[in-house]
């Protein structure tokens, strides 16, 4: 789901270089944070997410829109 060209492109723009597991690992978490944002929509019963909802996906709570 993650470019991960954009996300190496991401560190190599500030001069830092990323090894390929270091990589592959930060693709892992950004995965793992997508599926949880697609899962506290779903519970939250969004069938569009807009900006005006998008504290659900986050996680933030009813009480922080």
């Amino acid at each position: 789901m993650i470019q991960k060209t954009k996300l190496k492109k991401a560190f190599n723009d500030e001069g830092l270089q990323i090894s390929p597991d270091a990589l592959e690992m930060l693709a892992s978490e950004l995965q793992r944070t997508a599926a949880r944002w697609v899962s506290n929509a779903k519970t939250g019963n969004i069938k569009r997410l807009t900006l005006d909802l998008i504290w659900i996906a986050l996680g933030r709570g009813r009480t922080h829109k």
